[in-house]
């Protein structure tokens, strides 16, 4: 058990307290492996579940199965139909979540101490046998068909899913996982029973739990929830190494301002030196009105409302990003500007004073993070998945302390490539 004393904004009160969180290791009488942190003040559970592979594991032809289906898995389960199913749920007050991304199924339960038993069935009707009734293929398959047609008008999008197929061709990272017109529209009950088998497998979920509720009953909970899921699940695809150059395509749409999307190739999480390096990207361009690209880009040149960049941490690639919007006859200043910076960074690394100022700022908002159970939750499934241990609650602020200037100027100078830095643009830029 790991213990961290933090502060936590409590939901149900607006107060802020001191609460220690201890992390309890759980493995379930048949073998499946959870964390939990105990919390029994309050008669109510969190239990997030993450399943690794989402619509990476689609099959070929078959773009947008995983997404369809995990939009169908509330909408009737068991001997229950739609309708049916949400009033059993809302009479007990239970809530259930479902999504997906690149990666993984994500579901996402709260429920009542004193109707733990009945929540836990419903949801395991959900996740065993689900109906995947025809009426609700097609109401949904509706609604995802509407997405993306309104992605298709929507330059934020079409920049998105562009940058990623450029960079990732015929890579499940290539395509938007929400599929296209003609591939949702061909999806069949069969597909979908393929991407529940294929996807929601014992072999590859994360389990973390908060609450109300003691390591012995969470692994007991853990074997009737999920003991009935298949073994083993689609095979997950390959890594992929990212490989850009410095070059801008432009996208014609119509629209008073262009946005564009740009970055290269990034750091892995488990790299020595990715603590560098997300502290060196939270001055660059990821801690709002404080980063340096705001500041040159914003405010001293009122290019832009908005800018920022993000390390991305997939589980087969990895990237640094940054996403801006310009009017269209300044977005090819606001570009240069970004290629300068860019430059700067690679060469300079940061100063004394931005250092300071990004460690106090991300020391001090790490432990606002764990306010309620549900995202406590949803913290032990992530750090499960990126490879860390318990301890990491405990040592994570000393890490971002550790980091040097020297630290920062090295990582930059590897990281940062303004030879490969790769924009695509969508809208009517001048001067592009």
């Amino acid at each position: 058990m790991i213990r961290y004393a933090l502060a936590v904004a409590l939901a149900f009160t607006g107060a802020v307290a001191q609460a220690e969180i201890t992390v309890q290791q759980v493995e379930s009488p048949g073998g499946i492996k959870a964390w939990l942190v105990e919390e029994p003040s309050i008669p109510f559970v969190a239990l997030e579940l993450r399943f690794q592979g989402g619509g990476s594991l689609d099959l070929p032809g078959k773009r947008g199965a995983v997404n369809l289906m995990t939009g169908l898995l509330e909408e009737g389960a068991g001997d229950m139909d739609a309708q049916a199913f949400t009033q059993a749920k809302e009479s007990i007050a239970a809530q259930f979540r479902y999504d997906m991304g690149d990666d993984a199924v994500s579901v996402s339960a709260k429920f009542l101490t004193e109707t733990q038993d009945q929540a836990i069935d419903l949801l395991r009707e959900t996740l065993i046998a689900p109906r995947f009734d025809q009426a609700a293929i097609d109401r949904v398959r509706q609604q995802v068909l509407s997405g993306i047609a309104s992605d298709a008008k929507d330059p934020e999008s079409i920049a998105s899913n562009a940058f990623y197929a450029q960079i990732y061709g015929d890579h499940p990272y290539g395509s938007d996982h929400n599929g296209t017109i003609e591939s949702v529209s061909g999806l069949t009950r069969d597909d979908l029973l393929a991407a529940h088998q294929g996807t929601m497998a014992r072999d590859r979920v994360f389990v973390g739990a908060a609450g109300d509720i003691s390591a012995e009953e969470l692994g007991v909970l853990l074997d009737h929830l999920l003991g009935d899921l298949p073994a083993t699940g689609l095979a997950q695809p390959d890594d992929i190494e990212v490989q850009t150059t410095a070059d801008v395509s432009v996208i014609p749409f119509e629209t008073p301002q262009s946005v564009a999307m740009f970055g290269h190739a990034g750091i892995p999480r488990d790299d020595p030196d990715f603590f560098p390096a997300f502290v060196m990207n939270q001055i660059f361009g990821g801690s709002g009105f404080e980063a340096r690209l705001m500041d040159e880009v914003r405010e001293k040149r009122g290019l832009t409302y908005g800018i920022g960049t993000y390390l991305v941490d997939k589980d087969h690639s990895d990237l640094m990003l940054g996403q801006v919007a310009s009017a269209n006859d300044r977005i090819a200043e606001t570009i240069q500007v970004i290629r300068d910076e860019w430059a700067k960074l690679a060469q300079n690394g940061v100063t004394a004073d931005e250092l300071e100022l990004i460690k106090t700022y991300l020391t001090g908002a790490y432990p606002l993070r764990f306010d309620g159970n549900g995202q406590i939750a949803r913290i032990l499934v992530g750090m499960q998945m990126q490879g860390l241990t318990p301890e990491y609650i405990e040592t994570r602020n000393d890490k971002i302390n550790a980091v040097t200037l020297e630290d920062v100027k090295r990582v930059a100078a590897r990281l940062i490539q303004p030879d490969q830095l790769k924009f695509v643009v969508v809208g009517q830029p001048q001067g592009l």
